[in-house]
C-alpha cells in the first residue's frame, strides 16, 4: 500500500515556476515508478511526466518537455515536478501517482491503471 500526499501548488504568473512535491508513505516506495497528471476543468486526466523506480529514466508529455522536469529521492519517499516558464495553459489540478510499471508505460497506459493517487494540488497560471 502506498498513500500520496501533494503540496506545492498555488498561483503564479506565466512565465515563472513552481515546484510540487509528492511525499509517499509505505515501505516499498522505491520500488514503483512515480508520476504526475493534471486534469483541467472539463477535460480528462492526462499525463505529464514519469520517472523510474531508480530515477535512471524519465519520461516526459511533450506538452512540457523542456519546461517541467521531475526528480525523486528515495530516501526521502519523495518526489518532485520542477515547473519552469508556466503557461496559462498548465492550469490544473496535479496528481501525484504512483504505478508498479516503467516510466514509459506510465506515460501511455490509461491514467484508470494507475495503482495509486494522491489527493491532487492545484495550478493556476496567470496570464
Amino acid at each position: 500500500q502506498v498513500q500520496l500526499v501533494e503540496s506545492g501548488g498555488g498561483l503564479v504568473q506565466a512565465g515563472g515556476s513552481l515546484r510540487l512535491s509528492c511525499a509517499a508513505s509505505g515501505r516499498t516506495f522505491s520500488t514503483y515508478a512515480m508520476g504526475w497528471f493534471r486534469q483541467a476543468p472539463g477535460k480528462e486526466r492526462e499525463f505529464v511526466a514519469a520517472i523510474s523506480w531508480s530515477g535512471g529514466s524519465t519520461y516526459n508529455a511533450d506538452s512540457v518537455k523542456g519546461r517541467f522536469t521531475i526528480s525523486r529521492d528515495n530516501a526521502k519517499n519523495t518526489v518532485y515536478l520542477q515547473m519552469n516558464s508556466l503557461k496559462p495553459e498548465d492550469t490544473a489540478v496535479y496528481y501525484c501517482a504512483a504505478s508498479f510499471t516503467t516510466a514509459q508505460r506510465m506515460g501511455i497506459m490509461p491514467p484508470r491503471n494507475v495503482d495509486y493517487w494522491g489527493q491532487g494540488t492545484q495550478v493556476t497560471v496567470s496570464s
